[in-house]
């Protein structure tokens, strides 16, 4: 579940220690947020050995004046009942953790999380209601279920049709019947019972759209996702693809193909235009991405491993050569880009997606250069983020709740984050060199995309700044919460932070269809291209009419340029913002002794461009295409501060010494 901050709760606490050791993964505090309950009867619903406890897990941690930590529910506690708003336990996090267990106990042999794993699976299942075969959200800490909980969720009641709980129980079902198919084959056979009952679910309730297409703002967007979502679909077809590779039936083999078909049709965009290569996470919209739940690339690579389907996994490696620099060189893995900049908070979520991600396309395509961006992404536990201060103890086995833009940390330590964090340490347990670049926990530099507000520029001719009740338009989200509208005839004159190099002018704006207006773009007297405000197809199922989207300009402005004048002709034009994009982005971190510099291509043509590094003696440079190919190598020894390195189109660069 998100995490975020419950109100009140009875106080359990624990301060958990035990050390880590030389590994990173420290299952502790997962384990102290852990629990047992024994539910009443509730119709259409059991588990294996139904006569035991079940194995749940404890939504929040919130700690206390003296460190220790609270477990705590989600939404106000009520003392008289002993109950809260939402629950005590989710089965949301209850998959996610059993999946932290399953991986653990497959890469150490640990046979407390076998055992932790086998609870919580037992838990989980009861969670599913066996005559829908989906599954309910919230249990209280008696054991009953709060189908309906406030802050309402959707669907409501929770197990009424598909969700991303029903998609996150299959990932942890398929993963959970791989790992015991041999290590306990009776409640192996219960687990594959289970999730064929999800599956059937999914089938009826989802898959019996496959081939049917959804028109949203002009663009053709598959109709049989998981709440018209890539990104649940992403997590329910890992659990997919482990089954299918452990023998599961044709259902499960047909799903897994269905489902990364869709996923696969959200890729969008180029190195020069918006999203830059993402695979999209919602299908209702072109203008949103977000980091949480960003799997969509590591579904796409396993299921493309799996079926033996090549045209699966390049999408995923469009997203993790071409997106990926961009996000890290423009800011990292945020809450929300919608499209632009909106939501900065960072949490382990959206960074341990990102790390997955990279690693399995570099698993499905053997490119070296992905597990470097991975490590570059996860030296955001150890510090190169916001705060510049570690997100992940691993002498407790804690990951705070959040980061925000500003620094502050969230010291909460829910479940959410504590599993995504772990299932980070795990991949860096396994691949040490990854790990090693990660621990450089230090931000050094970043030269990357700038954002203009329109409402900043002086405007005239009638030009107005607009706030809307909302800033929200029910499928993107205007910066800042304001736009420019600006009638024919009107200007809005932007100063802008001047720049060494020529960057791509992206203008966010609002475009409707059958609009006439047109916003003309100069810089000092020079033409950079225009943008037509009816250039969008029918909402369709769109949530909102029109879209909020950057528009590449086809000009470049040129290096020192700080002018920028939009004049409106035709109509009246809604501008948001303006989004600066360097040809040659970087990204720089350091520490231990080392420091490792990504740069990122938006030109046309190579460019060879001098990085500060600091540090002494050799410098490697290994520059890939915009497809993660490794195409040259190159040694520069000697203790200069800048070091000259080829970037190729569309391509990213990596610097370390």
């Amino acid at each position: 579940m998100s995490s975020g901050l419950a109100l009140t709760a009875p106080l359990l606490t624990s301060t958990p220690s035990r050390a880590a050791g030389s590994r990173l993964t420290n299952t502790a505090h997962l384990d102290f947020l852990r629990d047992s309950v024994t539910p009443p009867a509730q119709v259409g619903h059991t588990t294996y050995r139904p006569a035991t406890a079940l194995g749940v897990l404890w939504t929040y941690a919130e700690p206390g004046a003296d460190g220790t930590y609270r477990r705590i529910g989600g939404g106000p506690y009520d003392p008289a009942t002993g109950t809260y708003g939402q629950g005590a336990f989710n089965s949301d996090d209850i998959a996610r953790a059993a999946i932290v267990y399953l991986r653990h106990w497959k890469q150490t042999g640990s046979s407390r999380s076998r055992t932790a794993a086998y609870e919580l699976l037992r838990g989980l299942t009861y969670f599913q209601t066996t005559t829908s075969g989906n599954v309910v959200l919230w249990m209280q800490p008696d054991g009953t279920f709060n189908a309906s909980p406030e802050p309402v969720e959707l669907p409501d009641p929770s197990d009424s049709g598909p969700s991303y709980w029903l998609a996150r129980a299959v990932w942890a079902l398929g993963e959970g019947y791989a790992v015991f198919k041999k290590a306990d084959p009776g409640f192996a056979a219960f687990l594959k019972r289970r999730l064929d009952l999800a599956i059937g679910a999914l089938d009826r309730q989802v898959l019996s759209r496959y081939g049917s297409w959804l028109t949203v703002d002009g663009r053709r967007t598959p109709a049989w996702l998981i709440v018209d979502g890539a990104d649940a679909t992403a997590e329910a077809v890992l659990g997919l693809a482990a089954y299918v590779s452990s023998g599961g039936g044709p259902a499960a083999r047909r799903a897994l193909r269905q489902f990364g078909e869709g996923i696969a049709a959200l890729s969008e965009g180029s190195t020069r235009e918006w999203p830059f290569g993402a695979v999209l996470p919602w299908g209702l919209s072109r203008s949103d991405w977000h980091a949480w739940a960003s799997q969509m690339p590591a579904a796409l690579a396993r299921a493309g491993q799996v079926l033996g389907d090549d045209r699966l996994v390049r999408p995923a490696v469009t997203d993790s050569a071409v997106f990926t620099p961009w996000l890290l060189t423009s800011g990292g893995p945020d809450n929300g880009r919608l499209p632009a900049a909106i939501d900065r908070n960072q949490i382990a979520y959206g960074v341990d997606s990102r790390i997955q991600s990279l690693l399995a396309v570099a698993g499905a395509t053997g490119r070296t250069g992905f597990r470097t961006l991975a490590g570059i992404v996860a030296a955001w536990y150890f510090g190169a983020n916001a705060a510049g201060a570690p997100a992940y103890d691993p002498a407790t086995g804690r990951t705070v709740d959040g980061i925000a833009p500003d620094g502050t940390v969230n010291r909460n330590a829910g479940a959410e984050s504590t599993i995504h964090g772990l299932l980070s340490m795990l991949v860096l347990d396994a691949h040490p060199d990854v790990a090693a670049l990660a621990r450089q926990g230090s931000i050094v530099d970043r030269v990357g995309s700038t954002t203009v507000e329109a409402e900043s520029a002086v405007l005239a001719g009638g030009a107005t700044v607009v706030t809307p009740p909302s800033a929200w338009t029910g499928e993107s989200q205007f910066s800042e919460g304001r736009y420019a509208r600006l009638p024919a005839g009107a200007t809005a004159r932007f100063t802008l932070p001047a720049a060494t190099q020529p960057r791509l002018v992206l203008p966010v704006a609002d475009l409707r269809p059958g609009s006439a207006a047109v916003t003309r773009w100069t810089s000092a007297g020079r033409g950079l291209g225009s943008v037509r405000h009816g250039r969008i197809g029918a909402q369709g199922a769109s949530p909102a009419p029109g879209a909020l989207l950057p528009v590449t300009l086809d000009g470049e402005l040129p290096a020192g340029a700080t002018d920028l004048l939009a004049t409106a002709t035709g109509g009246e034009a809604v501008v948001d913002a303006v989004l600066l994009e360097p040809l040659v982005s970087r990204y720089v971190i350091g520490g231990r002794g080392h420091t490792t510099a990504l740069l990122r291509s938006a030109a046309r043509r190579p460019e060879t461009v001098g990085v500060p590094i600091p540090g002494a003696g050799v410098a490697v440079v290994e520059t890939y295409d915009a497809s993660g190919v490794l195409r040259s190598r190159v040694s520069t020894s000697g203790s200069g501060a800048t070091v000259r390195a080829l970037v190729l189109p569309g391509g990213f660069t990596v610097i370390r010494r």
